[in-house]
């Protein structure tokens, strides 16, 4: 049976992201599906977590397999997103088959 890959990651916001740039994240990552090849769903927000360790914003993604998590870091609409976020977050990422 073929298995989907999950792209799972928190953000740890620094103080320069305004609460119009977190939701514009929001936006530009939920705007993702129907452009990225084979991303079958895509689930972001706030962490609820009292475990959160500071990280207060996450998402999960599924793939359909690992190519298109591959072809996903290096599209075009996932770069320009990262173009401006990544100065205003501490992320960790994590990705799994199942």
């Amino acid at each position: 049976m073929k298995k989907s890959v999950f792209h799972i990651f928190g953000f740890q916001w620094k103080p320069a992201a305004t609460e119009q740039l977190k939701q514009r994240a929001t936006r530009d990552i939920r705007a993702f599906q129907g452009v990225i090849p084979g991303l079958l769903q895509t689930h972001v927000g706030e962490n609820i977590s009292p475990r959160n360790k500071g990280y207060t914003y996450c998402g999960v993604m599924e793939f359909t397999d690992q190519a298109a998590l591959e072809a996903y870091v290096v599209h075009p609409a996932h770069q320009a997103l990262l173009k401006w976020l990544v100065p205003l977050i501490d992320a960790v990422e994590l990705d799994l088959e199942a």
